[in-house]
């Protein structure tokens, strides 16, 4: 029986992955709540030896100074009838209880606690395994479609839940297919760990670079910033911590084969990588690549960056439906005015022909009330004003 026993405890320990230690600790409690189940005695305890599997079931009470709990406790004057070297704090064995007590209803019972207790352990295990790779990439198997969510497959009997909202638009998925995914949290449930996973979040794209870009995993390129329209586009800012390396042309890699490889596993999403920096003029004029820039004018207080392009590349800078401009402003977390060159010129025109009318219109006479001020004249001042926050 004993060899049996122990032959169980190393299946065990090889299929669940539950460490030996454990797994006795779990019978031990498992037995122990068994017996003072069926005798409803809180003094009896079970030892289990790990190399023999011999099980030993005992009385025993904690010593302490002041007894509470007459059923589990003792004084240490008491205690030192049965130990002489007890302390307080220890337990001391009392009784030593023959196991044939241990009849089937006890068996019985302790069976489905012995089961119960590994589940919990076992869940407990893949719970920790799986706990420590939040925010981090795992790959699973598309087990099931469901209206709202994929459901993945990732090992060890556990699912993750790719909901519908954390899925990319460009994205179709088909039964047994391997996909990675951003772990975005893992819940403890009376079922096991639950594990919610994500292919829209902006730490997917920035795992995704780390395995494809050795510089990027090393350290040696940082990844300041994201912004992502998942499906659509991403902008990532890149900075090197090595003199003389490129942190751009190492991110795309020879003939864009790294960046290439990230586009392909988010299914032909665009990516545009910047170099960041620290003057915010500088980094505002390179997040709103592939757009030339002619200035930018920053303005702390109010957060605000005012650009200026050239005409024909206005609509290029602000993209389809304000995505580029929408992009640049989230990477950089400035607000962004994009105005093109003729604009400002002719708001600037505007402005001086403005002011120069007003230097030279007559005074009203002194006697008369002044006149309401022409329709032209709050136009002008408007424009004026609209200039000059440009040019501030």
């Amino acid at each position: 029986m004993s060899r049996d026993f122990v032959g169980a405890l190393l299946q065990l320990n090889a299929e669940k992955q539950v460490p030996r230690e454990q797994l006795i600790r779990t019978v031990e409690e498992a037995i122990q709540s068994a017996y003072r189940r069926v005798a409803g005695d809180e003094d009896i305890y079970v030892r289990i030896d790990a190399e023999t599997g011999k099980i030993r079931v005992f009385r025993a009470r904690r010593v302490v100074d002041q007894v509470e709990d007459p059923a589990a406790e003792f004084t240490l004057e008491q205690a030192r009838a049965y130990d002489p070297q007890a302390k307080v704090g220890d337990l001391v064995e009392t009784e030593q209880l023959d196991q044939e007590a241990f009849g089937r209803i006890h068996a019985q019972t302790a069976k489905q606690v012995v089961l119960q207790r590994l589940r919990e352990a076992e869940r407990d295990v893949v719970f920790d395994q799986f706990a420590s790779r939040e925010n981090d990439l795992i790959t699973g198997t598309v087990n099931r479609v469901e209206p709202r969510a994929i459901i993945l497959d990732v090992g060890r009997g556990v699912e993750a839940i790719l909901a519908t909202t954390e899925q990319s638009p460009l994205e179709h998925y088909r039964i047994g297919q391997n996909i990675k995914a951003y772990v975005l949290e893992v819940r403890r449930t009376t079922r096991g760990p639950q594990i919610y996973v994500s292919r829209t979040h902006k730490g997917f794209l920035r795992r995704l670079f780390e395995l494809e870009v050795p510089e990027i995993h090393a350290g040696t390129v940082e990844i300041k910033a994201i912004a992502r329209e998942a499906g659509n586009r991403s902008k990532v800012a890149v900075a090197s911590r090595q003199g003389g390396l490129d942190p751009v042309g190492a991110t795309v890699g020879q003939r864009g084969a790294r960046v290439q490889a990230v586009v392909a596993e988010l299914g032909g999403e665009k990516i545009d990588v910047i170099p960041w920096s620290d003057d915010p003029a500088v980094f505002v004029a390179n997040a709103l690549s592939p757009a030339q820039v002619l200035n930018v004018t920053i303005d702390e207080e109010h957060r605000i960056a005012s650009v200026t392009v050239p005409e024909r590349m206005l609509s290029l800078a602000i993209g389809r439906e304000g995505q580029n401009a929408r992009l640049a402003a989230k990477l950089t977390g400035w607000r962004i005015d994009i105005r093109s060159d003729v604009s400002v010129a002719e708001a600037a025109r505007a402005a001086a022909e403005a002011s120069a009318g007003t230097r030279h219109a007559p005074e009203p006479p002194a006697a008369a009330e002044a006149p309401d001020p022409a329709p032209a004249r709050p136009t002008s001042r408007r424009k004026s004003a609209s200039i000059e926050e440009v040019s501030s």
